[in-house]
């Protein structure tokens, strides 16, 4: 009999080792570092959207960003648009489920800030609304998604494709990477602070 925690530990370890020679996911990753740190010091934010658990993965990286990754630094403005219920349950009863994100990108965003969609699927209608929106109003758009998920792309001007199509592992994958650009983003930044 299959042991079902080993086996996805398995599938987890295969596609992290996958992720770690994929060459057009480390080149995107280290990009968006690069659009995150830019839109950082140019005093623009970051706004994260996902449903379910990528709406939690959302909220961990905007903790990430805000409070602290590994060192005692000055905050970052990073903000998970998967938190207000009020906002949320309003936006959903006035204009439908598929604006909740945009609605809140219009809102909050402006021309320099970046966009962090996560998805799954890449094929959710209110993270595609999101990113759409981000566009009309100057926002970079960025992605992270699994195989499957490529419809996503036309409308991010960077993605991250998780080099698998198995929903749990792509969430890992795609936390993982989020923790990379995170120590990417706090080390060059405190660095910079260091010299002033």
């Amino acid at each position: 009999m299959l042991d079902p925690i080993a086996t996805h530990l398995k599938l987890s370890l295969a596609a992290l080792e996958r992720a770690t020679r994929d060459v057009t996911l480390l080149a995107a990753a280290r990009k968006i570092a690069e659009i995150i740190i830019a839109a950082l010091r140019a005093d623009r934010k970051l706004l994260i959207v996902g449903n379910g658990g990528s709406a939690a993965d959302a909220q961990h990286i905007a903790a990430e960003i805000v409070g602290r990754y590994k060192q005692d630094r000055p905050a970052y403005a990073a903000i998970a648009l998967t938190t207000d219920t009020s906002a949320l349950t309003a936006i959903a009863n006035d204009y439908g489920f598929e604006q909740v994100f945009a609605r809140q990108v219009a809102g909050l965003g402006r021309r320099g800030d970046v966009l962090l969609a996560l998805s799954t699927s890449g094929r959710s209608p209110n993270i595609l609304s999101a990113l759409r929106t981000a566009r009309e109003h100057g926002l970079i758009t960025v992605g992270f998604t699994g195989l499957n998920g490529k419809t996503l792309g036309a409308l991010c001007d960077h993605l991250v494709v998780a080099p698998t199509d198995d929903t749990p592992i792509i969430q890992q994958i795609y936390l993982a990477v989020a923790h990379g650009i995170c120590d990417e983003i706090e080390q060059t930044m405190m660095r910079e602070t260091a010299k002033k």
